[in-house]
C-alpha cells in the first residue's frame, strides 16, 4: 500500500466512534408484538439472551462466526480481501464484552432519534451493526469501503469488528433476518418475504408480515441502493423508528 493510500485509510480509521450508551427519553405508547421468542430462537449460540419480561438483554464478544481477513493469516477463518481492496490499519480484531438491552414489545416513538456513531444494533451472530456514517459524522466514502471485507465490515480503532453494509455472510439480495436494532425492531435484507423489494418509509422500514412474524411487525430493510456503485448496500441510515435501548461495552 503506498503512503497516500495508507494515510487516507488511517484517516478513515479515526472513525466509527462509539455511540452514547444511554437510552433515549422519547415518549412511546404500549407495544403489542412480543419479540422475545424470536430473539431467543434466532440469535446464534455465541450470544446469550436473558429476558426479564419487559426487556431483553443480549450479550456477545462481537467476533464474527465467518471468514474475514481480519482474523489474520493462519487462522482457520482467514480469507483474503476482495480484489483491489486495501487492509484496514487495524489488521486484526479483538474480543469485546457487549450488552444490548432492548424492549420485549417495541413500539413507534413520538420522537424519532437520529442514529449516532457506534453500535445501533446487533446481528444474529453478535457482531455490532453500524449506520452509514464515519468519524466526524460524515458519510462512508469509497476509500473507507476499500477496508471492508466480503461482509461489508471492518474493525474500528478499538479493533471492534462491525457491519456497515450487506455482505456475503449477512444478507445480499434476500429476505433474511439480519438482527435487531437498539429500538427492538428487526432488520432484514433488501427483499420482503414474497421476494419483492418493498417501499420503505423515512426510517428505512415498513409494517408487514415476515417469516419470523407472520402476524406482522414493523421492520427495517437494508437499502436497495447500490452505495457509490461499490456493490454494497447500507444496512441502516437515518433515525430509529422506536426508542433505542442501551448498548454497552
Amino acid at each position: 500500500m503506498n503512503k497516500t493510500i495508507l494515510g487516507l485509510v488511517i484517516l478513515s480509521q479515526i472513525a466509527c466512534s462509539k455511540s452514547e450508551d444511554t437510552a433515549s427519553t422519547s415518549t412511546t405508547t404500549t407495544g403489542t408484538v412480543d419479540i422475545t421468542t424470536v430473539v431467543q430462537s434466532k440469535f446464534f449460540n455465541g450470544v446469550t439472551v436473558a429476558s426479564s419480561g419487559t426487556s431483553i438483554v443480549l450479550k456477545s464478544n462481537g467476533l464474527p462466526d465467518h471468514k474475514t481477513p481480519y482474523w489474520g493469516v493462519g487462522n482457520a477463518l482467514y480469507e483474503d480481501f476482495p480484489t483491489n481492496y486495501h487492509a484496514n490499519v487495524n489488521t486484526s480484531m479483538t474480543s469485546h464484552t457487549y450488552a444490548m438491552t432492548i424492549v420485549a414489545k417495541p413500539v413507534v416513538s413520538t420522537s424519532h432519534e437520529e442514529t449516532t456513531l457506534g453500535a445501533i444494533g446487533m446481528a444474529l451472530n453478535g457482531v455490532p451493526i453500524y449506520n452509514d456514517r464515519e468519524g466526524g459524522n460524515v458519510a462512508l466514502d469509497a476509500l473507507t469501503i476499500t477496508t471492508f471485507d466480503y461482509s461489508g465490515a471492518h474493525p474500528g480503532p478499538g479493533k471492534d469488528y462491525h457491519y456497515h453494509t450487506t455482505g456475503r455472510y449477512t444478507t445480499t439480495d434476500d429476505a433474511n433476518l439480519v438482527g435487531f436494532l437498539r429500538d427492538g425492531f428487526p432488520i432484514y435484507g433488501r427483499k420482503d418475504k414474497d421476494g419483492t423489494y418493498p417501499t420503505l418509509d423515512t426510517y428505512g422500514g415498513h409494517t408487514g408480515i415476515t417469516a419470523d412474524f407472520p402476524e406482522g411487525i414493523y421492520h427495517y430493510h437494508a437499502s436497495n441502493v447500490n452505495y457509490l456503485n461499490t456493490g454494497y448496500y447500507v444496512l441502516k441510515a437515518g433515525s430509529y423508528y422506536g426508542t433505542k435501548g442501551t448498548f454497552t461495552e
